[in-house]
């Protein structure tokens, strides 16, 4: 029997807080009465937070307290994090090589929650958070799930690569009680693991509709070639960029708006869409996140540049001024909303999938792709790899109208955006293949980039 949504929000989901202990709801609910907070309220907030975060990791971090000496900085006295220029940036090097260091010497390890990402290089990134910023990360994530239209109470079907499966008593309760979660495993996107998932779906009647941005568009086509009418009352897209031809196939088909949220293992949630859908909200209370060129200085909206974030809520491994790894661009006015500070107005990809051109220019690959998937027949998915200046591969998983035209056509297009005199070549495959952890990578570059280049 399917427990009301009103009795697992209002009844389950805080006794189940109780019983753990924790300030999850408590925290989505601080965070949704401050807000619309004016923007010089927050701004006193984050210079508290920032500080505390600088001090606690001055005192009881190994690498910090390195790193602050050598850069000649007071903790004591860092309150805006123009006050941290001086901070060379947290790279996931830095990360792999000196993890021991990152740690809380206040912390044991074991108390502390993993977290591994392979990044672009495909070599394991581990990081670790306290449970206290466990908590505020998900309280964050809840409030950011209710802008799509979603309510607590309302179960959640997941499009996810590698989804946990429940192991002990407690964990299987959890889910039927308070998460009550169905999964469409990524990695499994075939016609019988989707036939599974509607039939959940029709028995579970989920509000919220929530996973990898590009395997939600899949999912979405394949819904639409069985006609299969399902309802959610909020999507919310994540983990790779949102493409605008996906995001109108995704709402077309399911009929409400998609929310697009952007963060990472490393440090949870960073921005995420309102209701109004007009850029992403920075996560001005957990973060503070810099867009940077990349001599360092600061970018001005409209600027593309390198997503810097300082976390508030991990004492257990501060991660402070930590290049994400991301490239994205301000936006120039806030959000009709009413909500202050800052909107991230798009992101433009990962530093590492920008391919070069010939000039040592660096272009986004993802909006080459984007282009021609928009502008060109034939193509259902695409894929490219450069390996270096004068080779690009096109891997393409045709559609009703590829012939040899599109074909020469998208391999022009791709040589000229990069300078010409490329060698062009596409492979055709039935399908793009999917990452280990189930995502899709669209524009992937293997030329070592090098500091002062230019974007465009």
């Amino acid at each position: 029997m399917r427990v009301p949504d009103r009795i697992v929000g209002c009844v389950f989901e805080p006794l189940w807080d109780l019983y753990e202990g924790s300030r999850r709801l408590k925290t989505m609910r601080e965070l949704a009465s401050r807000q619309f907070d004016d923007v010089a309220v927050l701004d006193q907030r984050r210079s508290r937070r920032l500080n505390g975060i600088v001090v606690e990791a001055a005192a009881h971090v190994p690498f910090w307290r390195e790193r602050f000496a050598s850069a000649g900085i007071d903790p004591e006295q860092v309150h805006h994090i123009a006050d941290l220029a001086a901070l060379p940036l947290m790279t996931k090097t830095d990360v792999r090589g000196r993890l021991d260091d990152m740690i809380n010497d206040r912390f044991d390890r074991a108390d502390l929650t993993p977290a591994k990402t392979g990044g672009s290089t495909g070599t394991a990134l581990h990081v670790f958070c306290d449970r206290d910023g466990i908590e505020l990360r998900n309280g964050a994530a809840l409030l950011a799930d209710t802008w799509s239209g979603w309510s607590l109470g309302q179960p959640t079907a997941a499009v996810w690569g590698n989804p946990p499966v429940p192991r002990s008593l407690r964990s299987k309760l959890r889910r039927q009680l308070k998460d009550r979660v169905i999964y469409l495993d990524t990695m499994k996107l075939d016609e019988a693991a989707v036939a599974t998932f509607v039939a959940d779906w029709r028995c579970m009647r989920p509000g919220l509709l929530f996973g990898h941005a590009h395997s939600l568009f899949l999912f979405a086509e394949m819904a639409r070639e069985w006609a299969a009418e399902l309802n959610p009352r909020g999507i919310v897209a994540t983990s790779m960029m949102l493409l605008d031809h996906e995001r109108r196939v995704i709402e077309d088909v399911f009929g409400v708006p998609v929310t697009n949220r952007y963060g990472c293992e490393e440090v949870s949630l960073i921005a995420c869409e309102c209701e109004r859908h007009q850029g992403m909200h920075l996560n001005d209370e957990h973060c503070w996140v810099e867009l940077l060129r990349d001599d360092g200085t600061p970018c001005a909206p409209g600027e593309d540049g390198r997503i810097v974030v300082t976390e508030f809520v991990n004492k257990g491994m501060p991660m402070l001024r930590y290049e994400v790894g991301d490239r994205g661009v301000l936006h120039d006015r806030p959000c009709p909303c009413g909500r202050p500070g800052r909107l991230l107005r798009s992101l433009t990809g990962r530093t590492a999938d920008f391919l070069v051109a010939r000039d040592g220019s660096r272009v986004a690959g993802i909006s080459l792709i984007e282009n021609t998937l928009t502008r060109l027949p034939g193509i259902g998915q695409l894929q490219v790899v450069q390996d270096d200046l004068e080779h690009i591969l096109l891997n393409v998983a045709p559609a009703d109208g590829w012939n040899e035209d599109v074909a020469a056509e998208l391999i022009a297009v791709f040589s000229e955006s990069l300078g010409g005199g490329h060698e062009v070549r596409i492979e055709i495959m039935e399908r793009i293949p999917r990452e280990a952890n189930g995502k899709y990578r669209f524009s992937i570059c293997r030329i070592p980039v090098t500091g002062g280049s230019r974007g465009r």
